[in-house]
């Protein structure tokens, strides 16, 4: 597998985006490391404070005039950190949208308890609700099919670390599969239990693996574990 170059261009900090880090940058996509509890692009009530407008400003650097702009490809929960991919032309957002399906995404996840089965692939049906709230169904009808696969990498007495395989990208179906398991994602408000000094969804996209949608060579992103995933499970 190969890994991109690094770029050589030099960054003005003066346009350093908040609350994202440069993975890679070249004249073709840009890869960012994205915090907990950024949007990826605005919505009804948030429209600057998102990753999409503060990378905008950094790669016209400043300059509202400029013609040079970046293209949304995925995209990742507010309260999801990790890996985010972002084209810098409409062809090579077309070009990465059209084989997304097929590239490798490794996610990471806190979760409550202990799973009985240590390795394994996580499949349901899930639907939306009125109020955008995921849920299983036995009715493939009514449904997507959704698999997760997952291996568990380290346990507590409380807590377990997974990695994951997003097999699908169904909305919110990693949370959804190990709440429906029984093992909640730590931090998880919607599909799990408000949690005492838990700030943050412990959900982190780790690393991507694309082709680059100029080279068309493939090429492997990673973002690191967050910190406080591990301070968790030495509780």
């Amino acid at each position: 597998m190969q890994e991109p170059q690094k770029q050589n261009k030099p960054r003005s900090k003066r346009h350093q985006p908040r609350g994202l880090t440069i993975l890679y940058e070249d004249d073709h996509i840009l890869v960012v490391d994205k915090v907990s509890g950024l949007l990826t692009m605005s919505n009804a009530k948030e429209r600057d404070r998102t990753a999409y407008f503060a990378l905008n400003n950094y790669v016209r650097k400043g300059n509202t005039k400029s013609r040079k702009r970046i293209y949304i490809v995925h995209r990742l929960d507010r309260d999801t950190s990790g890996v985010l991919v972002f084209a810098k032309s409409e062809p090579h957002k077309r070009f990465l949208q059209d084989k997304w399906s097929g590239f490798s995404k490794k996610y990471y996840a806190v979760i409550h308890g202990v799973m009985e089965q240590k390795e394994g692939i996580l499949s349901s049906y899930l639907a939306e609700n009125v109020v955008h709230r995921m849920y299983a169904v036995d009715d493939p009808k009514k449904g997507k099919l959704a698999r997760t696969g997952y291996k568990v990498m380290r346990e507590s007495k409380r807590y377990s670390l997974v990695e994951i395989d997003l097999l699908t990208g169904r909305k919110n179906q990693i949370r959804v599969h190990f709440a429906d398991a029984g093992c909640p994602v730590v931090g998880d408000k919607v599909y799990g239990d408000k949690d005492k000094g838990v700030k943050r969804l412990t959900l982190h996209a780790g690393t991507m693996t694309i082709l680059h949608p100029q080279t068309k060579e493939q090429v492997t992103f990673e973002a690191p574990l967050p910190v406080f995933f591990n301070s968790l499970l030495n509780r």
